[in-house]
This record gives C-alpha cells, sequence and structure tokens, in this order.
C-alpha cells in the first residue's frame, strides 16, 4: 500500500514516514500541495494524509485539486492538523476530504485511522 505525505513539517513528514514504513507502508513526502502534486505523476498513493497550513498550495485547495483529477478522485484523504474547530472541519469535508486527524496525535490512532479508510 503506497501512502502520500503531504506537510511543511520536515520533523512531521520525518515522523509519519517512520510509523508508516515500520507498519508496511510505501511511502512518499511531499512538502506543500504543489510539491504532491508533481510527485502524483510519478507515485499512486491508496491514501494521501495532507496538513491544513502549508505555503505555496495549502491542503484545502490540495484536496479540491485532487479530487477533480482522474486519478487521485477517489483516493481517501485524511487531514492531519493543528485546527479541529468545526467551521475548518466542514469546509474539509467540503472540498473533498475523507477524515481528520488532530495533531498531536499517537501512533495506533494514525494506522486505524488509514486502515478504516482504505480501500
Amino acid at each position: 500500500m503506497n501512502i502520500m505525505i503531504v506537510d511543511d513539517s520536515r520533523t512531521i513528514r520525518n515522523i509519519l514516514r517512520n510509523i508508516l514504513e515500520k507498519a508496511g507502508y510505501n511511502v512518499c513526502p511531499a512538502e506543500d500541495g504543489l510539491d504532491a502534486l508533481e510527485k502524483l505523476k510519478l507515485f499512486d498513493p491508496n491514501i494521501i494524509i495532507t496538513d491544513l497550513n502549508m505555503p505555496r498550495m495549502d491542503g484545502l485547495e490540495l484536496v479540491k485539486k485532487l479530487r477533480s483529477g482522474p486519478k487521485t478522485q477517489y483516493v481517501p484523504i485524511l487531514f492531519l492538523t493543528t485546527e479541529g474547530n468545526s467551521e475548518v472541519r466542514n469546509k474539509g469535508r467540503e472540498s473533498g476530504a475523507t477524515g481528520w486527524l488532530l495533531k498531536p496525535f499517537t501512533a495506533d490512532r494514525l494506522l486505524e485511522t488509514i486502515e478504516r479508510v482504505l480501500p
């Protein structure tokens, strides 16, 4: 299974990568939405985990673009963010996100959520 991680924090990308690779997933990290779109030309994810607030292209804009593309139209997308208020969650749902994980997170919670949304 392939997972793309999109987060402008190198630390978060590394933490996620370590957890996911130990669990047996292939991981492709991206620094922001634009980097993710570029890397998607060569990587076919089964799930995408993205931060909300990033430079150049934020998570909401990225999810909208992913939902409009044939390759990623139905790929589960999780937001991993510190923002959990209902207004932001509603914007995430409207953009096409599948689910929401709040930072800080545990490895168990992350893996449980991934298992729940994987096809």
